[in-house]
């Protein structure tokens, strides 16, 4: 083959929006998942909590780039890069020569090593993880209906650990489900004992938004009900009990798991290039230290400048920009030109709390209210890759409005078949 080739591993926002800026191009692509759609990670815990379908805020790969002869979508989980003979294998895909390699892969969830949080705990990393959570979250109430006191108590009690976006956002969206649609689906039971919990190990929910969007995100979160722990590190849990490390508990079958991300590094990348967080340290081009010919941008990617000497923070739009820009150099490279630093201006921050209730945080303001929860709802739409997929999240969530109540609450357990589907491509173990 005459053109050089690419490859991008992972179809999150930083792989998918580089594919897409350079499917133009004279260069040969392959971008390789483990899925075969994209998914829109901010709205996963509107998937967990019944708001929307996963089909809601997915999109298939090969749909993006039908008609496009030189870009190649294959499935697979990547077992092993070769970075001096410039290959990587896979393990039902195949092996995918490269002229140049960029590891897009983001990031997982960081249990910090302990192996009962990672046994017992439910993230929140993917749509199938929501979807589970979702199982989860419906079947504690049907199960609470035939429970025994003792039972009952850690079926109505749900712990969220983080509080960062994702954990305000789906604290808030439970205590509305709690409020509003519970009481509705059970009339014989009491959602007066079902008690949320929002632990965080700083001082502060949203640490990283401006003091008045944190005192706010906390203020919004209390008036609906949730228990705001702050300055609360969770020790250890069995799946019956929560311990905090001030020796604190909370009896519970449900922990869901928002407290850290670590960065999927894909087998046969080197140590040295390694640093904190898991993460891949680049230079201001996006090359990883130390490896000919590859680059990583968005969660995976570690990159100090002067701006942001601790490296930028894992957000959605700094991996588009990331991939707006590697796209640009990647251009460049085709007719031998030189590479451009990438440089990175805060466009802001935002988090919503439930109904009408958000915080914004720009630049040069920070608001908070029903104009915040507008403009948050109008950003995210923004960022859906399908026309189609915003009018069905729109319509959603305008019935949600005005009803205050969806009719999603469907418990889809997996089938025999489906689970043997799942060990036949290697998305469980073979015991499982």
């Amino acid at each position: 083959m005459d053109k050089r080739r690419i490859v991008i591993l992972g179809a999150g926002f930083a792989g998918l929006q580089l594919a897409r800026r350079i499917k133009n191009s004279e260069y040969e692509i392959t971008l390789i998942d483990q899925y075969n759609f994209h998914q829109f990670q901010p709205l996963f815990y509107q998937v967990a909590t019944a708001r929307l379908e996963p089909s809601s805020i997915s999109f298939p790969l090969r749909k993006v780039f039908q008609k496009k002869e030189n870009v190649h979508i294959r499935i697979g989980k990547v077992t092993n890069i070769n970075t001096n003979n410039q290959v990587v294998y896979t393990d039902v895909a195949g092996y995918f020569p490269y002229d140049y390699l960029v590891i897009a892969t983001g990031c997982t969830s960081n249990f910090f090593g302990n192996k009962n949080l990672e046994k017992y705990a439910f993230p929140m990393k993917s749509s199938t993880e929501a979807i589970a959570l979702r199982n989860r979250i419906l079947l504690n109430f049907e199960e609470a209906l035939n429970a025994d006191e003792e039972e009952t108590k850690r079926i109505m009690n749900i712990v969220v650990a983080g509080g960062g976006p994702t954990g305000v956002e789906l604290a808030g969206a439970l205590a509305e489900m709690k409020k509003n649609v519970l009481p509705k689906d059970y009339p014989d039971m009491d959602f007066s004992k079902l008690t949320i919990y929002l632990v965080e190990g700083s001082p502060h929910t949203l640490l990283a938004m401006s003091e008045a969007s944190q005192k706010k995100s906390q203020e919004y979160l209390e008036k609906l009900g949730v228990q705001v722990w702050t300055n609360a590190l969770v020790k250890d849990y069995d799946g019956r009990k929560v311990e905090m490390q001030d020796g604190r508990t909370i009896d519970t079958h449900n922990l869901i798991w928002a407290a850290g991300v670590s960065g999927n590094v894909p087998p046969g990348i080197p140590k040295e290039p390694v640093v904190r967080g898991n993460r891949l340290k680049v230079d201001e081009m996006s090359q990883v230290d130390g490896l000919k010919n590859v680059f990583a941008i968005g969660d995976i990617a570690y990159m100090e400048t002067k701006d942001w000497p601790k490296g930028h923070p894992q957000l959605a739009n700094v991996a588009i920009k990331q991939a707006a820009h590697l796209a640009g150099n990647l251009k460049h490279l085709l007719h031998d030109k030189k590479m451009e630093p990438f440089t990175y201006k805060n466009p802001g921050t935002m988090a919503t709390v439930g109904k009408r209730k958000a915080v914004v945080d720009l630049p040069w303001v920070s608001f908070q209210g029903v104009f915040a929860w507008l403009t948050w709802m109008f950003l995210h739409l923004m960022l859906i890759v399908s026309v189609k997929n915003r009018l069905i999240i729109f319509i959603n969530w305008a019935i949600s409005y005005f009803t205050n109540d969806t009719t999603l609450r469907l418990i889809l357990l997996p089938t025999k078949k489906e689970v043997e589907l799942a060990k036949e491509y290697k998305e469980l173990p073979a015991d499982a």
